[in-house]
């Protein structure tokens, strides 16, 4: 699910004229973090709950661990049957569905106010009194292996693969979070029955509200059912290294296809690192920002190299990728990689007007209102908070400090992060064209 909070961040902002909702919190006796946003516009509720239990905890040779357990947990419980959990749902309107990514697993509620009681009763059962039914496992397990195959078809799997071999090796962050076919053979129900029994405790879980209801409310709706959820994780959210990447410096793959995926890769900060925001408004006008970054500019719309070309990056608990990816046709791939290397070093080197950043700035600042208007995008944006502890005015305080951000901020990251010999190449396509 890199359903990506890196991206969801990277869009948070705010026009000046936006007023960022307040967020309440309330920590149970038995430590799981509670965040609400108040919206009582519309009669609904949307929860996501957040364990440190993502793709970084799958044992070694068995990637795909954290996926299957997420898919099992919302497959049936100890009382329902999968069909008898699904037609449960069904009757109630409650949408419960799961995620992982490479820090967290996630279960995401939404419901009508109405009906939170059956909402909350079917998280806790969901979380709680987990079926562990060995057919469904296998059909869950065949359907993974089934997917994996199937994205062996695009260019994109290929290079993720690759990636994390430059930037990942030996690391917790090395492997597809959906694991791979022989990884997934590997795995046995007693394997995802520990990283349940390890990981999924509510001592440091996170669980992120918005919608029709107060604290009181939530809380007095939330005990009857979590309350007796006890206990604390083996792994926090914090216990990881940094990765050291591997000293190769290119890869490449033959895909028989007469276009050509590049990318180039290099860590970037983690979500703590202070040069985050810095780094936020630069990426935004380098690739991050569509139409009108430098990357488009140069090598889409006045060459016509590419189909496509953006860049992003990763904040994670420690340090993830940062991405530049474009798709053009074989031939014109070392064209447009020339251009790329010139645009890096153009920015590396400080040419960066402030009419520049103040695009930037005001392009990012103004997607504020559309990334927080939906209960189920504040709910997700709050749990982002929560696991990465984040102080309660963070989204108060957003606009303030993306605006704070100087010339001299940006163009000292941009020295730090885009020298062009500091980044890494991978490319997927026809032999010959590398």
């Amino acid at each position: 699910m890199m359903k990506v909070w890196m991206f969801c961040l990277g869009l948070l902002v705010s026009s000046q004229a936006v007023a960022a909702p307040v967020v309440q919190q309330k920590i149970l006796d038995n430590g799981l973090n509670i965040l609400l946003i108040e919206a009582h516009n519309v009669p609904m509720v949307a929860m996501k709950l957040v364990v440190p239990a993502g793709s970084r905890f799958d044992a070694k040779g068995k990637a795909g661990s954290a996926a299957l357990l997420s898919a099992m947990l919302t497959d049936h419980t100890q009382k329902h049957d999968d069909q008898a959990w699904a037609a449960k749902l069904d009757d109630a309107a409650i949408r419960l569905a799961s995620g992982v990514d490479k820090d967290t697993m996630s279960f995401s509620l939404t419901v009508l106010r109405e009906a939170l009681d059956e909402g909350v009763q079917a998280l806790s059962e969901a979380v709680l009194q987990p079926g562990w039914n060995q057919q469904r496992f296998e059909f869950l397990q065949q359907n993974a292996i089934s997917a994996v195959t199937k994205a062996r078809e695009e260019a994109t799997t290929y290079a993720a693969e690759e990636v994390n071999k430059l930037l990942f090796p030996n690391h917790p962050y090395g492997h597809a979070v959906s694991g791979d076919v022989q990884s997934l053979k590997r795995i046995h129900l007693k394997d995802l029955q520990q990283v349940y029994q390890q990981q999924v405790k509510p001592n440091g879980a996170v669980l992120a509200v918005s919608g029709d209801i107060t604290m009181d409310a939530l809380v007095a709706a939330l005990k009857p059912y979590l309350n007796v959820w006890q206990g604390k994780p083996v792994h926090v959210f914090s216990d990881i290294k940094s990765p050291q990447p591997s000293a190769q410096q290119s890869a490449f793959v033959t895909l028989d296809k007469h276009q050509a995926l590049v990318e180039w890769v290099r860590l970037g900060p983690s979500r703590h690192h202070r040069d985050y925001k810095a780094l936020l408004v630069l990426n935004h006008m380098l690739g991050g920002g569509g139409f009108g970054s430098r990357l488009m500019e140069e090598i889409r719309e006045k060459r016509g190299l590419v189909y496509g070309v953006y860049s992003f990056f990763q904040p994670l608990e420690t340090n993830g990728a940062y991405t530049i990816r474009l798709l053009t046709k074989a031939n014109q791939a070392a064209e447009a990689e020339a251009v790329l290397r010139d645009v890096l070093k153009d920015l590396a080197d400080g040419h960066i007007s402030q009419t520049d950043l103040n695009k930037s700035k005001r392009n990012l600042m103004g997607s504020f209102a559309q990334r927080m208007d939906s209960n189920r995008e504040r709910a997700g944006l709050l749990a982002m908070m929560g696991v990465y502890k984040r102080p309660l005015n963070y989204l108060q305080n957003w606009t303030k400090s993306v605006s704070s951000v100087t010339l001299a901020d940006v163009k000292r990251v941009a020295k730090q992060y885009l020298q062009p010999k500091d980044w890494k190449r991978v490319l997927v396509g026809p032999d010959g064209v590398q």
